[in-house]
């Protein structure tokens, strides 16, 4: 990756903009299936960031794809956990965060979604919009994230393009501009026609053969394509060209417009062309909204935000990292920054730029880049490190999850060791933990089951510890917050057998049923109750 010179002096915010107008920091959505992963490894594998691609659908040990890298990853071919790959192209910096795709690991892709610049929303060109993309689509539209539209799978049989780009518009709202138009479908599938740099992109082994063109009127292209296909792709593209709306920056930046890219991951095509999108369509690191004011990624200063925290990455060093979005200044190894929460400094020995499991020390990040720090539990979800400043920046949400269950633990001496570990976990987001005000045994909180699943297989592999888990009296949860300090009391003096602490030490209230919690929001009129919360340290409750 090429830097700036380390041994310059002076870094002021000319350099700062430069580096960061570099960057295209992205996600890539999707619903489980639609090829999320084999699209991730095309896109390094375009990128230059590894030699060949994984095979998801192999068996054994071909199974491992380069983002998988957890054992229960590895065992089922899904993914669960972000995972972070910086690489180099054309003289930009692409930061990919890939996000699991099942929806019980959803608050997992909610975070992940806080730190990126653009999306990318990987369709099945036989399915369209399924539920799980639907769910992260709101999401991005939450943010006004820009959001690139790539229909995968288009050499199998699927839908009419014509008929995805409907749904896209009427199912999300969403003014469609195709940046190609598709030549043949499923087996006849031949390439796709660039309609933003006139060209056709052939299908071949290995990839894609670009033809540029001066237009669809070209008469080159009766000597690519045969006569029918020609007058097809002429009558399709031209209906289509007059038919969507032209391309329109501000639309798409403010994520109410999406260009949409044709291709099949599985065999490299169509990969390339979206990669030139990204770095020709997607935004540079844009200003964010802090509680005390925008930060501009251009500032001489460093700011920056954790929205993740990973531990056991290499088990056999047991270590802990911090993912810090960096916002704004330049971050250079040695630094010590403020972890504005607390108040105290943090060390940055050694920052990381990681490709999934691989890892190097980052000399310098900027604006946009996503490094790790290795730390010992200092460091938490929505924790925002600064140069001085006293900061913190806002959107890393935590929501009330859909699953309560206690551990049910068989061996006692164990309790101790299980006490820490599920801390360390909740310290990662990868269950939420509550503490019963009552004294009683802690409650996890998951979204969904699979999330158990995880659990259990990391508390066996990572920390030797055996666990079952028993369900609770209680149905739902919310966050509580009131004005009225003498109606918490009263409400905690009635209630406490059905209060605990959450994992930041904010209190919930916990419900056996949807009609109870129903009951007490009609019966305590002062008590705010409330689904979401941002996570420490940033604007405390919200609804």
């Amino acid at each position: 990756m090429d830097h700036l010179p380390t041994d310059a002096v002076q870094w002021d915010n000319h350099d700062v903009a430069t580096e960061a107008a570099r960057r295209r920091s992205f996600a890539i959505i999707a619903h489980p299936d639609a090829g999320k992963t084999t699209l991730t490894e095309k896109l390094l594998l375009k990128g230059g960031a590894i030699q060949l691609a994984g095979q998801v659908r192999a068996k054994g040990n071909r199974r491992r794809t380069r983002s998988d890298w957890m054992k229960i990853e590895q065992d089922r071919g899904i993914s669960v956990a972000t995972s972070v790959m910086t690489f180099e192209r054309d003289g930009l910096v692409f930061n990919l965060l890939d996000t699991p795709g099942h929806e019980d690991f959803s608050e997992d892709t909610y975070r992940t979604l806080s730190a990126v610049d653009a999306a990318v929303m990987v369709l099945d060109a036989a399915k369209g919009i399924e539920s799980q993309t639907r769910k992260l689509f709101e999401v991005c539209r939450l943010r006004d994230i820009p959001i690139i539209t790539f229909i995968n799978k288009m050499d199998r049989d699927g839908r009419e393009p014509l008929d995805l780009i409907d749904e896209i518009e009427k199912t999300l709202a969403l003014d469609v501009t195709p940046a190609a138009w598709p030549i043949g479908e499923g087996r006849d599938f031949l390439g796709v026609y660039d309609l933003l740099d006139p060209a056709l992109r052939m299908l071949v082994d290995g990839g894609d053969n670009h033809i540029r063109l001066s237009g669809l009127d070209d008469p080159a292209l009766d000597g690519l394509l045969s006569p029918g296909g020609v007058a097809t792709l002429r009558e399709q593209a031209g209906l289509v060209e007059a038919g969507c709306p032209a391309f329109d920056s501000d639309q798409f930046l403010q994520g109410t417009m999406t260009p949409v890219f044709f291709g099949s991951a599985l065999r490299d095509f169509g990969v390339g062309h979206l990669l030139d999108g990204l770095a020709r369509l997607a935004p540079p690191p844009r200003p964010r909204p802090a509680d005390t004011r925008m930060v501009v990624p251009g500032e001489a200063n460093l700011t920056g935000f954790v929205f993740k925290v990973q531990a056991n990455m290499d088990p056999n060093h047991r270590d802990r990292v911090a993912f810090l979005r960096i916002c704004s200044g330049r971050l250079e190894k040695g630094m010590r920054l403020t972890q504005v929460r607390t108040g105290k400094h943090v060390p940055v020995n050694a920052p990381l730029f990681f490709f999934a499991k691989e890892r190097q020390v980052a000399e310098e990040a900027w604006p946009g880049d996503v490094v790790g720090i290795a730390n010992h539990g200092t460091l938490r979800i929505g924790d925002t490190l600064t140069e001085g400043e006293a900061l913190n920046f806002r959107g890393v949400p935590s929501f009330a999850p859909e699953h309560l269950r206690r551990a049910r633990l068989d061996d006692p001496m164990l309790a101790k060791k299980l006490k820490k570990a599920l801390e360390q976990l909740a310290d990662e987001g990868v269950v939420q933990l509550f503490k019963p005000l009552d004294g009683s045994a802690p409650v996890v909180g998951v979204f969904g089951l699979l999330q158990l699943d995880v659990l259990t297989s990391r508390l066996k592999v990572e920390y030797g510890i055996p666990l079952g888990f028993e369900v609770t009296q209680w149905d739902q949860l919310r966050w509580i917050a009131s004005d009225d300090r003498d109606a918490m009391a009263r409400f905690t003096r009635a209630h406490i057998n059905d209060l605990a602490e959450d994992h930041d030490g904010e209190i919930v209230a916990l419900f056996a049923s949807n009609w109870r919690r129903q009951r007490m929001e009609e019966e305590w009129k002062a008590i705010r109750f409330h689904t979401v919360r941002e996570q420490h340290g940033l604007s405390g409750v919200v609804q």
